[in-house]
């Protein structure tokens, strides 16, 4: 039988594996604790909707005025380097904030710009970030690498880090903020370790300045049918997404009756959903083709909707958001996937920017409607909104998502050579094409 760190992070994937994995989850567990901890501390400063509003706007706002320049950063410096660089920083704002809570000087809007820089080192750590999985592992082992860094994301950030946080403030309001100071920087810690500096190839003729590096990327993207649909996915099924999920504090305790207790326990739901969906990926990805299970997700997404419109019952919104998170951490491993394999690697950092500013630019417009949408018509609607427009945009990509997930990237000899032999009978291959 497999030992546990076998099962967790396979020999195969590499010792530089391991400690990427290891900060990963590390630097989840501090992101965690302060998911729970900034909005207390700001709500202990402040009775302004607008200001604790604002505290959540921090999260994204860094991603729309700053991801396609972190994207362009990633791929023309060591990445390595900056991911070390970017969370060095972050734990120095946050031991910012942990002095002005020690001595008392502490207020909201000291706390909302301390939000904002962190946020925006945040953009260049995961920029770079997202680039380092694809230079550690082959392409055939992207796939359970993947569930692998959504697991610590699940376990750190979703079920064991909010609720440690909470605790740790209720003990003192820089508790939390001072852990996670720590795990930031044993997340640097960490990453230093990996052996081989993962630096992105340059071109003689690569473009000198940043803005010339974005336009190339977006150019690229442009040009590449499969990755350019799989961008457009994203986008709108989070606008879909974030209409309903924007009041959904106010549907689970004013439609469901389910208190605030019961509120946070659907968040509980959609994390184990999660865990189970990452634990099976392995077995899923060697039985079922892409296209099917990217397919499967999307399609539960909209009944998901439909679901949540028709309930009454807090018993089954608990199922169906069991359900949601089984389904959307296997769609965000599969589509973080199939993106890495297709996209060169001097283009790794731009590519993924422009698709976490497509996520984070469909929050903002899906919660922007979801408001109008309830205010108008009632709490129910804006999951009548979702299902209605992600069940318009499924039918119009169903037949695209078989080229997407059975399209192959442009590979150099060597890196064809290994492919050929991955493909050889009895090498393992992954079923990508229905």
């Amino acid at each position: 039988m497999p030992s546990l760190g076998e099962l967790i992070a396979p020999r195969r994937l590499g010792g530089d594996f391991r400690w990427l994995l290891a900060s990963s989850w590390t630097s989840n567990l501090g992101d965690g604790i302060a998911l729970s901890a900034a909005p207390l501390l700001i709500a202990s400063m402040t009775s302004s909707p607008i200001l604790v509003a604002a505290g959540a706007m921090m999260q994204f706002l860094p991603w729309l005025l700053f991801g396609l320049l972190a994207g362009a950063v990633a791929d023309h410096h060591d990445r390595r380097r900056l991911v070390m660089a970017a969370n060095g920083i972050r734990a120095v704002i946050v031991l910012g904030l942990v002095a002005f809570l020690v001595t008392g000087t502490a207020n909201v809007w000291i706390v909302l710009a301390t939000a904002f820089l962190y946020g925006t080192a945040e953009v260049f750590a995961d920029s770079a970030g997202s680039t380092l999985l694809p230079m550690l592992v082959r392409p055939a082992d992207l796939g359970i690498g993947n569930a692998r860094m959504q697991a610590g994301y699940l376990v750190g950030n979703q079920l064991a880090g909010p609720p440690l946080g909470a605790f740790l403030f209720a003990l003192g309001s820089f508790w939390p903020f001072l852990l996670q100071v720590l795990c930031v920087s044993l997340a640097v810690l960490l990453i230093s370790r990996i052996a081989r500096t993962p630096v992105p190839p340059h071109d003689a003729d690569a473009p000198r300045s940043k803005s010339h590096a974005i336009r190339e990327g977006l150019g690229w993207l442009r040009r590449n049918p499969p990755v350019r649909t799989l961008v457009i996915i994203i986008l709108v099924f989070n606008v879909t997404w974030a209409a309903p999920w924007s009041v959904l504090v106010l549907y689970a305790t004013e439609h469901l009756g389910m208190g605030a207790v019961g509120y946070g326990a659907l968040t509980t739901a959609s994390a184990l959903g999660g865990i189970l969906a990452i634990t099976s990926f392995g077995w899923l990805e060697k039985h079922v083709s892409f296209a099917t299970l990217m397919r499967v997700c999307l399609s539960l997404e909209v009944l998901m909707h439909l679901g949540f419109a028709l309930t009454t019952s807090a018993w089954v919104a608990f199922a169906i958001m069991f359900g949601f998170g089984a389904y959307a951490f296997l769609w965000g491993t599969i589509s973080t996937t199939v993106r890495q394999r297709l996209v060169p690697m001097e283009l790794q950092g731009r590519i993924a920017s422009v698709n976490m500013v497509g996520v984070f630019g469909g929050l903002v417009i899906g919660q922007l409607l979801g408001g109008i949408i309830a205010q108008t018509w009632g709490l129910t609607a804006p999951w009548w909104f979702a299902f209605a427009g992600s069940a318009i945009t499924l039918a119009l990509v169903w037949r695209p998502i078989s080229h997407i997930a059975a399209a192959k990237p442009v590979l150099d000899e060597e890196e064809a050579e290994e492919a050929r032999r991955e493909d050889e009978p009895g090498a393992g291959g992954l079923p990508l094409i229905d």
